[in-house]
């Protein structure tokens, strides 16, 4: 009974570990346009995310519910599954946070968890009806909804106040963009936030410490919001850039829409119980909004890298779980060698980005052109500026010779 007591005590630790690193992951999701255009500081837009995370965590449970009952089969799980499962979440946001790459840590903690559960107790143990219509459909129609939504939204944000003009309408765009961002921030808080409630739920299940069926209790869904929101306080600088400026450039008008359509759409995916990655909704937004504006573009080489990222995230984190399942079967051994791998490997992760310190101080940065932006630069005609400054400063080049021809010939002509 002891060593099933320190076990589960492990997995409650490993699981808000995974919601730190799921805070300071996805901050990006509801501040990176606010902080890029300039509406909050960036140490401001973090705080007031922390805060709205927090407050988030309490407005409901059907998405943990989705976690802690529906994915996986209950009764076939085991602390140390869980504990699996958390490590190849836990490995895939550190790893994406490295390369500043903003894929779905919802996605991560389901992969991980269904690799580690088939790894136990085989294929039947995951529900795939529920896989399918709560996970897969809604991250694939999500991005696509959002980034309709947003884009039609910014066309008709720019209709609306095309008489707006100077400081005042600029205020008035930035207040709503506040709004909007801190409105995704308290959808972040409701829906990523239940997800470690939810896999703690499962945990405490599987030890017998509640019953089949139950509901997180109140410690559970406090210790998650505030996991979460320490994440989201520290700021995950990295992701924010490429979020922020990587991906498109954003006016406030486009900002505030972006935020609109995206948290319009987490919140009612939140209500209906869809795991649904905020991620993968945010990007969609930002990327319709840049579209949405005449003359806008997106950074698709930066989208590219994005997307690949999603499409890895499942399988990753999956394979990363399930092996990890491999070796905590083995015993209580293989438990702590799986522990101290996640430890080591965190702190290797964390080491190497103290290389290229991104922080508060230059996220505004300009995010390094990827190789297909590249690429088209190469390709690209030059610009038609100055191409004519060019051509203008040739002609009186090539005209002073030419000049001084017809001149010469011109002399005993005019003699005679």
């Amino acid at each position: 009974m002891e060593s099933f007591s320190l076990i589960l005590a492990i997995v409650v630790i490993t699981a808000l570990a995974f919601d730190f690193t799921n805070g300071f992951h996805d901050t990006a999701n509801a501040m990176a346009t606010t902080i890029s255009t300039g509406a909050l500081k960036p140490k401001v837009a973090v705080a007031m995310s922390a805060a709205l995370n927090l407050v988030g965590a309490f407005l409901s449970v059907e998405v943990a519910n989705t976690i802690s009952k529906g994915l996986v089969d209950e009764t076939g799980i085991r602390p140390e599954v869980i504990f699996a499962a958390l490590v190849g979440a836990i490995l895939w946001n550190l790893l994406t946070w490295l390369v500043g790459l903003p894929s779905s840590s919802s996605h991560a903690l389901m992969g991980g968890l269904i690799g580690a559960t088939v790894a136990s107790a085989g294929f039947g143990a995951v529900h795939g009806d529920v896989l399918v219509t709560k996970v897969l459909l809604p991250a694939v129609a999500a991005p696509v909804v959002a980034g309709i939504a947003a884009m039609a939204a910014t066309r008709l944000s720019y209709r609306v106040s095309r008489d707006a003009h100077g400081r005042a309408a600029d205020k008035g765009h930035r207040a709503g963009q506040i709004a909007s961002a801190g409105l995704v921030s308290l959808a972040h808080g409701t829906n990523d936030a239940q997800k470690t409630m939810g896999v703690i739920t499962l945990a405490l299940i599987a030890g017998g410490t509640l019953a089949p069926g139950s509901n997180p209790p109140t410690w559970v869904i406090l210790s998650a919001g505030l996991a979460i929101a320490l994440g989201t306080y520290i700021g995950g600088w990295r992701i924010i850039r490429t979020m922020g400026k990587g991906l498109t450039e954003l006016q406030p008008q486009q900002g505030f829409a972006a935020q609109t359509s995206a948290a319009t759409a987490i919140l009612a995916s939140s209500h209906l119980g869809f795991s649904l990655s905020t991620t993968h909704v945010v990007s969609g937004s930002v990327m319709g909004a840049g579209l949405g504006r005449k003359g806008g573009v997106v950074r698709w080489s930066t989208a590219t890298r994005m997307l690949v990222a999603w499409v890895l995230t499942l399988p990753a984190a999956a394979l990363v779980g399930a092996g990890a399942e491999a070796v905590t079967g083995l015993g209580d051994w293989g438990t702590a060698l799986v522990a101290l791998f996640l430890v080591a490997s965190s702190a290797a992760i964390w080491k190497f980005s103290r290389r290229e310190v991104v922080d508060h101080t230059n996220v505004n940065d300009e995010e390094p052109a990827g190789v297909v932006t590249a690429a088209i630069a190469a390709v690209s005609p030059p610009p038609a500026a100055p191409v004519t400054e060019e051509l203008t400063a040739s002609v009186p080049a090539q005209a002073s010779p030419s000049t001084t021809d017809s001149a010469t010939p011109a002399s005993p002509s005019a003699a005679a």
